[in-house]
Parts: structure tokens; C-alpha cells; sequence
């Protein structure tokens, strides 16, 4: 691995780490809310709303603990930041700012 990969490594573990315990407590905020007895039809229209509302931040946050993995997994295989597209090694600065990305940015033709 490249030593200038090793920051952005940690970047993602960081990362990775905070969405374990987000997920984590989503999981049990989901559990906990059907748990809760004498609840009016009213209260359980709310949770149902709030239940989409935390699945979908559960299922994002899932995916991204998904696409660090990939990242991570390819640190390991030694093949992170080359684009799964042409090979070409991905620009350090695309890195930084997107740590999990797998393609280069298309370079746009000036003539058209």
C-alpha cells in the first residue's frame, strides 16, 4: 500500500466505526419502538412513519459500511485506487475527498 494511502485508511476506518454504532442503535430503536404496550392507533401511525424514516437511514448507512469494506478490502488486496474501469491509477486528491471511490472521473473531449 501506498504511504500516502495510510491516512486515508484511517480515514476510513474512523468512518466505518462511527456507522457500526449508528447502525447498531438504529437496530435497537427499531426493536425497542414494537415493544412498547398500550400504544393508541395514533402512536403507531407515528412510529410506522418514524420507521421508514430510520430503516432508510439504516439501509444508507448500510451501504456505505458496504462501499469502506470494498475500500478497505482493496487496501488489503493492494489494488485501491486503481479504477475497476481502465486500470488507471485513481488521482490522490479523488481519494481524499471520496475515500471509497472506484473510477476515475471521465476526462470530457474539448472539441465537442
Amino acid at each position: 500500500m501506498l504511504p500516502e494511502y495510510l491516512v486515508i485508511k484511517q480515514k476510513l476506518e474512523d468512518r466505518l466505526a462511527i456507522l457500526q454504532g449508528r447502525v447498531t442503535e438504529l437496530e435497537a430503536h427499531l426493536r425497542q419502538a414494537h415493544l412498547q404496550p398500550g400504544r393508541d392507533f395514533e402512536d403507531m401511525a407515528t412510529d410506522a412513519e418514524d420507521d421508514e424514516v430510520y430503516q432508510q437511514l439504516d439501509d444508507s448507512g448500510r451501504q456505505e459500511v458496504n462501499e469502506i469494506l470494498a475500500a478497505l478490502a482493496r487496501m488489503d488486496a493492494g489494488t485501491y485506487g486503481l479504477c475497476e474501469r481502465t486500470g488507471n491509477r485513481i488521482p490522490l486528491r479523488r481519494l481524499e475527498v471520496i475515500p471509497t471511490a472506484r473510477f476515475t472521473v471521465p476526462v470530457l473531449d474539448e472539441d465537442n
